[in-house]
């Protein structure tokens, strides 16, 4: 079985999709594994890393790709970039399949079978492949630190013999992987954190921590989850009730960080241009949802605006700003689920179309789309 590690191709994209020691560990399995040259620079991992933990380094991606069974990137790879690759080629990346139907047809026609691992079922056996959590998790941590460094003020509180210096007040809105990490970081920082979410259980999770939970706890909200633990659309009544609350704590709040993010659907609004405009001169919102419009009305994608002094920023790739620990993580996260697809006894590939994490993943399989969400 030979891999092949690609270089990503979009230069804003730092992160590689395998590690030295992850190589270490393909080896291990009975692979062969093929680098492409400076794959890993941007993440902080050299070419001689990469050959001193037992791979080759091609000059290129067609190179890398010679005989490949699997093709590990961090992006999807169109299907010109892998021109030469042999028939059923394995690709597997982060594929952000929604709204990508065309280059999803032409993965098909290449003739690789592509797995997105933003796919993967949250079950107990997959927790280790992962890749939501583990990039989430970094950028909930990444997204206080940016703060940090955009506020000018002080986190923790300080009492000198000038005066007393007050905390920073944090609030978190949406309690997934990304906002109990900021929550996590800001505590750590010294600032006043409070968060804020519709799933009732996830107030026990935000005490935890240490920060205080926002919400109309109503008979309603009580009721606002579903077995499977996901978030019942809630009534207009207590819509227009919460936002009422958020918009009066909002203009108290020094950092604002939001995290509601839904694959293949535009970023939910949760900040108004109006609660913008209540916050003081020097206050930040960063905003993790940008990549999908931003949870703020005034969310620049890309980049960071300035809205009556209130900075708000829209970075991408959040994760990617942590490029060798995001690779590290990401690069374990495939180790896991390669070693699900390969036979134990021939060391070779023998993809098993009836276990559930395939299921869940495949996108294209014999020239075709097999996901029926993405035909």
């Amino acid at each position: 079985m030979r891999i092949a590690v690609l270089a990503e191709t979009d230069k804003s994209e730092p992160r590689v999709a395998a590690t030295p020691e992850t190589v270490k560990k393909f080896i291990g399995l009975g692979a062969d594994v093929v680098v492409e040259a400076r794959a890993g620079a941007a993440a902080g991992f050299s070419d001689s890393d990469y050959a001193a933990a037992g791979a080759t380094i091609a000059d290129n991606a067609a190179a890398a790709l010679t005989g490949a069974d699997v093709a590990l990137r961090v992006r999807r790879p169109s299907a010109a970039e892998l021109s030469g690759a042999k028939s059923n080629l394995a690709v597997i990346a982060i594929m952000d399949p929604f709204g990508a139907g065309a280059q999803l047809a032409d993965l098909a026609k290449s003739g690789a079978i592509a797995f997105a691992m933003e796919l993967m079922p949250r079950i107990t056996r997959a927790q280790t492949m992962d890749v939501l959590s583990s990039q989430a998790n970094l950028a909930g941590y990444r997204a206080v630190i940016d703060a940090m460094a955009e506020y000018g003020r002080s986190f923790p509180m300080m009492m000198t013999a000038a005066g007393t210096v007050p905390a920073a007040r944090v609030f978190i809105m949406g309690v997934g992987v990304a906002g109990l990490q900021a929550i996590a970081t800001a505590r750590r920082m010294g600032a006043i954190v409070t968060a804020t979410d519709v799933r009732p259980a996830t107030k026990e999770q935000v005490e935890s921590l240490g920060a205080k939970f926002l919400a109309v706890e109503n008979e309603e909200f009580q009721q606002a989850q579903t077995a499977g633990g996901y978030a019942k659309e809630m009534s207009p009544e207590y819509q227009k009730a919460q936002a009422e609350l958020v918009a009066s704590h909002i203009a108290k709040q020094d950092i604002v960080i939001t995290t509601a993010l839904i694959p293949g659907r535009p970023a939910p609004k949760l900040i108004s241009a109006e609660m913008v405009r209540s916050m003081r001169p020097g206050s930040v919102i960063v905003d993790l949802a940008a990549e999908r419009g931003g949870n703020c009305e005034l969310t620049k994608p890309g980049e960071t605006a300035v809205v009556d002094g209130v900075k708000i920023l829209g970075a991408l790739n959040l994760a990617g700003r942590m490029a060798s620990t995001a690779s590290s993580l990401y690069a374990k996260n495939l180790l896991a689920f390669v070693e699900t697809l390969v036979s134990k006894d021939t060391k070779q590939l023998a993809i098993n179309w009836e276990d559930e994490l395939v299921k869940a993943t495949a996108l294209t399989r014999d020239g075709a789309v097999v996901d029926e969400r993405f035909k």
